[in-house]
């Protein structure tokens, strides 16, 4: 097998295209763009100046729900757009619907679903599940194999640990009544979630708070107060020199 570009696709002389890359109708790459080996890109996807994509990543997908799946759509979502300076790695998966700022990193084998939001210099790291219609602010980090669950929103300068789970459902697939109560937890500028700590549905964190490891959190955060244990309770004030420089 060959690269196929697809003759409406616009792609800059300096582009660099690895083998066996399928670039699919209308999608625009900007000068200085590096596509790596076995990487499909699907129509209309817009790559940013010099970002580059690992090999076997697959870009701007549409979703198609299972047929036991909430989630329906009938029309097609509007192609993925990612910024400038922006690697993603060997085996991401990105689908359609969502938007990606500058200087952002999606790294190896992570999966950003539709309708996603994801700000500019933020990391989301090797392994992790971004799921639809998340929304993840500017220099935020979250680490491998975290799992973000839909409608969930972190803020700017937010750290997500390893192994952190987010969740959106208290009813777990049961009834109808919880259609209208799913909702992400909400963690706020500069808040800190260690790793393997669980979210319960609809959880604040507040700026600057500082979740422990392993910690289940079933109630808000204050801001800048430190919470541990299962159920995560306050133990003190994050102290001052951890917090934010202005």
């Amino acid at each position: 097998m060959s690269t196929f570009i697809h003759d409406t696709s616009s792609i800059p002389r300096d582009a660099k295209i690895g083998k066996n890359a399928v670039i699919l109708a209308g999608v625009e790459i900007a000068e200085g763009v590096e596509i790596g080996h076995n990487v499909v890109i699907h129509d209309g996807t817009k790559l940013g100046r010099g970002t580059v994509v690992g090999d076997g990543a697959i870009i701007g997908k549409q979703p198609k729900p299972a047929r036991t799946s909430s989630l329906s759509y009938s029309d097609p979502f509007e192609p993925l757009k990612v910024g400038e300076k922006c690697t993603i790695g060997a085996g991401a998966v990105i689908y359609a619907g969502s938007t990606i700022g500058d200087n952002t990193m999606i790294a190896d084998l992570a999966s950003v679903r539709e309708s996603c939001k994801i700000g500019s210099f933020s990391l989301i790291g090797r392994g992790v599940c971004v799921e639809n219609g998340v929304t993840i602010g500017d220099y935020t980090k979250v680490q491998s194999n975290a799992y973000i669950t839909a409608y969930t929103i972190l803020e700017d300068r937010v750290f997500i640990a390893p192994c952190v789970t987010t969740t959106n459902d208290n009813f777990m697939g049961r009834t109808e009544k919880r259609f209208k109560l799913i909702k992400g937890a909400h963690v706020k500028t500069g808040a800190r979630v260690g790793g393997n700590s669980i979210l319960l549905p609809g959880v604040i964190i507040g700026e600057e708070a500082f979740v422990a490891a392993g910690s289940v959190v079933t109630r808000d955060v204050p801001p800048k107060k430190l919470v541990m244990g299962v159920p995560a309770r306050v133990v003190r004030d994050v102290p001052e020199e951890e917090l934010l420089q202005e």
